[in-house]
């Protein structure tokens, strides 16, 4: 069924003026945009979280049992690797590229994940990155369909 036939809830249909449409569509391709910048965003945060990890060992202060499953190395190359990921995933969204909806749910998920392991250390930093990986997971997967446009 299509759209304009059967339209989405909140979302202009086919009673709908085209230029009421047009906005409708609009402010969805918004959160497209704002996922893939709040991916790039969060990858560059991991990759600067990686990289201190491996060059500056006394940042991190480790527990008595130190970190959960990695050694600080571990961790570091870890979060650089994802982190990388993370920003060429969220390019790749700009464009308008499914794969990269995909990957970006995945990674947005996994850097939740990795993030409930250091709430301790960081609460509020934690809280912060889950929230945001959350907003990304969400706005991907409801308004995802929108992001085959044409965008340049």
């Amino acid at each position: 069924m299509t759209e304009h036939t059967h339209p989405r809830s909140g979302t202009a249909g086919a009673g709908t003026p085209p230029g009421e449409r047009a906005v409708a569509r609009s402010r969805r391709v918004g959160w497209i945009w704002f996922a893939g910048a709040i991916t790039v965003l969060a990858g560059l945060f991991n990759v600067v979280e990686g990289l201190v990890a491996l060059f500056d060992r006394d940042y991190y202060v480790l527990g008595p049992s130190g970190l959960l499953v990695f050694s600080l190395a571990g961790w570091g190359w870890i979060h650089l690797i994802v982190g990388i990921l993370a920003v060429l995933t969220g390019i790749a969204l700009f464009t308008g590229a499914q794969w990269a909806r995909v990957v970006a749910v995945a990674l947005a998920g996994f850097n939740a994940l990795a993030q409930l392991a250091f709430l301790s250390a960081y609460p509020v930093w934690g809280v912060v990155v889950i929230a945001l990986d959350v907003l990304v997971i969400w706005a991907i997967v409801v308004h995802g369909d929108e992001a085959t446009y044409e965008i340049w």
